[in-house]
C-alpha cells in the first residue's frame, strides 16, 4: 500500500491504532521473522498473559503502521509495546521489566511472594536472607528425603548435617588419635596398663581403639557430640531466618506452572504459593550402585555421620573425595579400612596429588583395592554392625572376589536433586545425562525469572563457599541493581584427607592441555613439616607444586599442596592468585619461618630439570 499522504489519512490510520491500544490490556506491534519479537511474545506467553499481536509484515499497510507508531511514540524498531494505554518500550525494557519484577506489578499481577527459594542449604539460606535484607517478601522451602536407612536432618543443608562440618570434626579426631601418637616423642607419658600396652592399636569388633595405654576412642562420644553441634546450628539457622523476616516452611516443593508451586508437608498436606522469581538450590544426594543390596544394606555419607553404633571393618566403594575423606578418618581412628577403586583416584583433581594423597592412605594402613566394581552385596548376619559379603569383579579380566566386611560405604559420586521438582512444568531446561541445569554467567536459566545456584549448576564448583556467594551476589543484582557476578575461576579448595591436599587454580593436565607443555612450568619440592621431625614420621612426604604460564610473566595458574592444615594455607594463597600472583613475586616474598607455607616462598626446582626436590634440614 503506497505512504497515506494525506492528514485525513494519517489521523483515520492514527485512530485505528489507538483503538487497538485502548481496547488491549497488551497491544504488541511485532514482525513475524523478528527475533526480539518472537522473544517478547514467547515471554507473555509463559507468563500466561493474554495480548493482542499485529505482525506488521503480514498487514498491507504495516509501513504506514510502523511510520505512524514512531510519530507517536518516537521508537524506530519493533516490537512495539503497550500495555494499560500506555506506550511500554521494546524487548531491552520488558525483559529488564520482567526481571526486576515491574512488569508483573504493571500487569495487576499479584504474587503470594516476590521470591521463593527452593533448599535450604548454604546457598539458599544466603541467597533469601540477603533478599529479605532488602526489602523483598521471601519464601525458603526446605524438605529432607529420608535415606534408605530412615536418615534424615535439619535445615542447613547438605554441608552442615552431612557433609563439611561432621566430616572435618571427624577428621579432627583421627588428627588427635594421631597427635597421641605423636606426644610420646614430645615427653608426653601416658599410663600403660596390662594388655592395653601393646605397641599398636587394639581394634575391637565394634571398633574401640586403645593405641598402646588405656586411652580408647568412643564412638557413640564422639558421634553424640559432633551431632550436637549440628543441632545448635540447625536452630541457628531457623532463628537467623526469622529475624531476617524470611518464611521458612519445612515442605517438598514441586512447580505446577511457572509461578506457581506446590508445598507437601510431612503429613501429606499440600498448601500451594506463587511468586515473580524463583532461585533452584536444591544440591545433590549421594548416588547408589544400582546392585542387589545397595540400598538394603549399604551406607551413605548422608548416613554415616549420625550412626548409633561404630562402623567397624569398613568398605568404602568408590575413590571421591568424600570417599577418601571418610576412609581417612574412619581408619584413623583405628578401624580396619579397604578402599575399591574403580580407576583413579580424585577424578577431576590433580592426579600427581591425588596419587600422592593416596600413597600417604596406603603407608598409614587403608587398603586399596584396585580396579574393581562390586556386583553384589548380601547380608550375613545382622547386627549394629552385622556382617556383610561383598562380591566384586575385575575392570580388567573376569575376576571375581569376595570380602567380608561390618560397613560397606558408598561413595561414588552424587546426581542433582532436579528430577522430581517439576522442573518440566516450568519449562526449566535440564541436561538429561545428569540432572544439572545450565545456567548463563548470572545464575539465570532457560526461564527469565527462574534462577539456579550451588552444586546444581551445569560445569560449576560443588562447594559451600561458592553456593553462599553466588546466592548472595545473585540477590544483590536481582534487587540492589549490583552488576558483580560470581567468579568460578581460581576457587581454593581442600580435601581432607589424612594428609591434606590444598588445590586452587589448574591442574598440572588441564594446564598443559589449555597452554601446551612447552608453555607452562611446573616449580615443586618435597618438604617435612617441623612438628613430623621429633616423632620421625612422614620424612619428605609432603609436597608442593606450583603451575606457571611462561606467556605470562610466569604467572601462577595451579596452586597444590599436600600436608598439614592444608586449607588454612591454601585460602591465602587463593586471594594471591586472585590478584594474579607470578612466580617472582612469590619468590621475593619473605617467608615466615618455620612454616610448611614457606616452601612457596623458595621453590627453584622444575619439574622438566628432573631435579631432586628432597629436603634436608630447616
Amino acid at each position: 500500500m503506497p505512504p497515506i499522504e494525506n492528514d485525513a489519512g494519517k489521523n483515520e490510520l492514527k485512530t485505528r491504532i489507538q483503538q487497538l491500544i485502548d481496547t488491549n490490556k497488551v497491544m504488541v506491534f511485532s514482525k513475524t521473522y523478528c527475533p526480539y519479537c518472537v522473544k517478547v511474545k514467547d515471554l507473555f506467553k509463559e507468563l500466561n498473559v493474554e495480548c493482542n499481536v499485529v505482525e506488521l509484515d503480514l498487514i498491507e499497510d504495516g509501513p504506514n503502521y510502523l511510520e505512524m507508531l514512531i510519530e507517536m511514540t518516537g521508537q524506530k524498531t519493533v516490537p512495539s509495546i503497550f500495555i494499560n494505554k500506555t506506550h511500554f518500550g521494546d524487548c531491552s525494557k520488558t525483559m529488564q521489566a520482567h526481571q526486576d519484577g515491574s512488569l508483573q506489578q504493571l500487569l495487576g499481577e499479584a504474587y503470594d511472594y516476590d521470591l521463593i527459594v527452593i533448599g535450604g542449604g548454604s546457598g539458599g539460606l544466603a541467597c533469601s536472607k540477603e533478599a529479605a535484607k532488602l526489602g523483598k517478601k521471601t519464601m525458603v522451602l526446605d524438605y529432607v528425603v529420608p535415606t534408605p536407612k530412615g536418615t534424615s536432618w535439619g535445615l542447613g543443608g547438605t554441608c552442615v548435617n552431612v557433609g563439611c562440618i561432621p566430616k572435618k570434626l571427624m577428621h579432627q579426631t583421627a588428627l588427635l588419635g594421631t597427635a597421641m601418637q605423636d606426644a610420646r616423642k614430645f615427653g608426653w607419658e601416658f599410663e600403660e596398663t596390662g594388655e592395653g600396652s601393646e605397641r599398636r592399636p587394639r581394634r575391637s569388633r565394634r571398633g574401640d581403639v586403645a593405641p598402646a595405654c588405656c586411652v580408647k576412642h568412643n564412638w557413640e562420644t564422639m558421634k553424640t557430640a559432633v551431632n550436637n553441634y549440628i543441632g545448635s546450628l540447625n536452630w541457628g539457622y531457623r532463628v537467623a531466618l526469622r529475624d531476617k523476616n524470611v518464611n521458612y516452611v519445612n515442605a517438598y516443593a514441586e512447580f505446577i506452572d511457572p509461578h506457581k508451586i506446590k508445598a507437601t508437608n510431612k503429613r501429606g498436606k499440600e498448601t500451594f504459593y506463587t511468586a515473580a522469581k524463583f532461585i533452584l538450590a536444591t544440591g545433590e544426594r549421594p548416588r547408589y550402585l544400582g546392585i542387589p543390596g545397595d540400598k538394603e544394606y549399604c551406607i551413605t555419607s548422608d548416613d554415616l555421620f549420625s550412626l548409633s553404633y561404630c562402623p567397624g571393618k569398613t568398605l568404602v566403594i568408590g575413590a571421591s573425595y568424600v570417599a577418601l575423606e571418610c576412609g581417612g578418618f574412619l581408619a584413623g581412628l583405628g578401624l580396619d579400612v579397604t578402599v575399591m577403586v574403580r580407576s583413579i583416584l580424585l577424578r577431576g583433581f590433580d592426579q600427581d596429588m591425588a596419587n600422592r594423597a593416596g600413597e600417604h592412605m596406603e603407608e598409614h594402613g587403608v587398603k586399596f583395592l584396585r580396579k574393581y566394581v562390586p556386583i553384589k552385596v548380601e547380608e550375613l548376619e545382622a547386627g549394629t554392625p552385622g556382617r556383610l559379603k561383598v562380591t566384586a569383579k575385575s575392570t580388567e579380566t573376569d575376576e571375581i572376589i569376595e570380602g567380608e566386611y561390618n560397613t560397606v560405604l558408598i561413595a561414588v559420586g552424587r546426581d542433582a536433586c532436579t528430577d522430581k521438582i517439576g522442573l518440566d512444568k516450568a519449562g526449566v531446561k535440564v541436561n538429561p545425562k545428569n540432572g544439572k541445569i545450565p545456567v548463563n554467567d548470572e545464575e539465570q536459566t532457560n526461564v527469565p525469572h527462574i534462577y539456579a545456584i550451588g552444586d546444581i549448576l551445569e560445569g560449576k564448583w560443588e562447594l559451600t563457599p561458592v553456593a553462599i556467594q553466588a546466592g548472595k551476589l545473585l540477590a544483590r543484582r536481582l534487587y540492589a541493581g549490583a552488576k558483580l557476578k560470581c567468579d568460578y575461576i581460581n576457587v581454593p579448595t581442600t580435601v581432607f584427607t589424612p594428609l591434606e591436599y590444598g588445590a586452587c587454580g589448574l591442574s598440572e593436565e588441564r594446564a598443559t592441555e589449555l597452554y601446551g607443555q612447552d608453555n607452562i612450568e611446573v616449580f615443586h619440592s618435597l618438604f617435612w613439616p617441623l612438628e613430623f621431625t621429633v616423632p620421625g614420621r612422614d620424612n619428605n612426604k609432603c609436597y608442593a607444586k606450583i603451575i606457571c604460564n611462561k606467556l605470562d610473566s610466569d604467572r601462577v595458574i595451579g596452586f597444590h599442596y599436600l600436608g598439614p592444615n592444608a586449607g588454612e594455607v591454601t585460602q591465602g594463597f587463593g586471594v594471591a592468585m586472585k590478584c594474579g600472583a607470578t612466580k617472582e613475586q612469590l619468590d621475593s616474598t619473605i617467608g615466615i619461618h618455620p612454616t610448611c607455607a614457606e616452601i612457596f616462598t623458595t621453590l627453584e626446582v622444575t619439574k622438566s630439570s628432573g631435579g631432586d626436590i628432597k629436603q634436608a634440614g630447616c
